[in-house]
């Protein structure tokens, strides 16, 4: 999975472990992941450390083929890389809009399609975009990550209907917010706004997107394809 140095990636990581699963964790720098693989083979799993900038197409390959030779086989894809640069339209440069899409829609484009071959070929698996809630509603300051987002769940629905013939499942989940470091530099005062948006009342938990990854990628979910689930409070209804 990539993104797997914090945060939520760290917590699905750990999640399917628990339940059974070897990571491979990807990440930028191999060092950003460490403590990811190190939780990991406590609970008694194999775990890998894999190098990759998920934006650039010969690195993601290159990471993959090191992927495919070690483990050997991948059975659940999770797109979790992901980055904000937020700024209103007027004074976005474009830098910041590509950087973006480039993380985050780019990426997930890349490593499912280098993964699409061998999961085809097996006939079965499961593909885990991380999408967000902004992608459902768009925000005011987030051009660049709602477009990305936005154009995560229409890359996975496409996936779906593709790969559905040969037993191979493509999801999305849009966390709402989440508490992590990024919901960390809020604002008290922004974190109250946000706050009273949210049925439920509170932010959530890493876990929380995690479990509903657990169910994509388990059997549970053999005759879910193509879904969008929001784990976000009831932010979005």
């Amino acid at each position: 999975m990539t993104g797997a140095g914090r945060g939520i990636g760290r917590a699905i990581a750990l999640k399917l472990a628990a339940h059974g699963a070897d990571i491979v964790a990807v990440d930028l720098k191999i060092e950003f992941v460490q403590e990811t693989t190190d939780e990991v083979r406590k609970l008694g799993r194999k775990a890998w450390a894999v190098a990759a900038n998920v934006a650039d197409a010969a690195s993601v390959e290159a990471a993959v083929g090191q992927i495919l030779k070690e483990p050997g086989r991948v059975d659940i894809l999770v797109n979790n890389a992901g980055i904000t640069r937020d700024g209103l339209l007027m004074r976005m440069s474009e830098a910041d809009w590509d950087a973006v899409l480039d993380i985050n829609l780019k990426g997930t484009f890349l490593f499912t399609k280098e993964f699409s071959r061998p999961l085809l070929k097996q006939r079965s698996g499961r593909v885990v975009n991380i999408a967000s809630v902004i992608g459902l509603i768009g925000n005011a300051g987030q051009c660049n990550y709602a477009a990305s987002k936005a154009g995560v769940i229409g890359f996975t629905k496409s996936c779906a209907r593709e790969f559905g013939s040969r037993g191979v499942t493509v999801n999305a989940i849009a966390p709402g917010f989440i508490q992590t470091a990024m919901t960390d530099k809020l604002s008290p005062e922004q974190k109250e706004g946000i706050t009273r948006q949210i049925p439920l009342a509170s932010l959530g938990q890493p876990e929380d997107v995690a479990e509903a990854v657990l169910f994509f990628a388990s059997p549970a979910a053999r005759y879910v394809t193509g879904q969008v689930l929001a784990v976000d409070g009831g932010m979005v209804m």
